[in-house]
């Protein structure tokens, strides 16, 4: 360490200099890291590999390449890595444990993306998240919810838990039910019921809607309609089906209790 004024000078001005290259080799690595990723995903689009894939492949890619730049920085400002590795090491039990549950939601990612439980796009619960898959990481899984919020899942979570993959299958059932009065006319409601369903947007012909009594209460019995639509139509076919369920069952002159 310098300590007259002749040799501070000049220790300072190197410093300045080291710095600012520093800074420069961090800036100029960020561009090439931003720039080989992109490399990465139109080459991987051109190939025609799943954006689930794609996903997860940038994901590692980028922590690696980061990771690298990082080492190439320490080295610059000759801090010995191995000597920093042992730092770590020397850190003890809880750093171990920190990094044996990154090892564990990385396999599990590795998992996912070997089984395909889910891809992005996917609706979703999982983790005790219901939402849009946005992105299978390395070790997280983004996903949006239908509120608007990213919500990031640790992959471990997602692969030892109970998956319901909402977007597997060409359609869903929308099931929505009405309790009538005892005196009314169960077959005219059940007749209007599945007619109105007939006409509604988006509902499938096939499977066809029905209705049914499904169940006997005190107060009279509860029908129970079910249609079935794409799951892209879910939401738009659940709230327009309990609109016309009571219109048209007040039309029917069907009293709903």
């Amino acid at each position: 360490m310098p300590t007259s004024t002749t040799e501070i000078i000049p220790f300072l001005i190197q410093t300045a200099t080291r710095i600012v290259i520093a800074i420069v080799i961090w800036f100029a690595g960020r561009l090439l890291i931003r720039y080989a990723l992109a490399l990465t995903d139109k080459g991987m689009l051109t190939r025609q590999i799943d954006p689930t894939s794609i996903r997860y492949a940038r994901s590692a890619l980028s922590l690696l390449l980061n990771v690298l730049l990082l080492v190439a920085l320490l080295g610059y400002f000759g801090i010995e890595t191995t000597s920093m590795a042992a730092l770590f090491a020397g850190a003890g039990i809880a750093i171990g444990a920190a990094v044996s549950g990154l090892l564990v939601h990385f396999t599990a990612g590795i998992f996912l993306l070997w089984l395909r439980p889910f891809k992005v796009g996917d609706y979703i619960t999982a983790g005790g998240i219901t939402g849009t898959v946005t992105e299978l990481g390395i070790l997280y899984t983004k996903i949006n919810t239908s509120d608007n919020v990213l919500t990031m899942v640790g992959n471990n979570m997602l692969f030892t838990g109970v998956i319901q993959n909402f977007s597997a299958n060409p359609y869903r059932r929308v099931q929505i039910s009405a309790q009538i009065a005892h005196d009314a006319d169960h077959q005219k409601a059940i007749t209007a019921l599945e007619q109105m369903a007939r006409q509604l947007p988006n509902v499938l012909a096939d499977p066809a809607p029905s209705a049914i009594i499904g169940e006997l209460r005190a107060g009279g019995p509860l029908l129970t309609l079910a249609m079935f639509c794409n799951n892209a139509h879910y939401w738009q076919v659940f709230h327009d089906g309990n609109r016309l369920v009571r219109e048209t069952l007040a039309q029917a002159g069907v009293a709903v209790l």
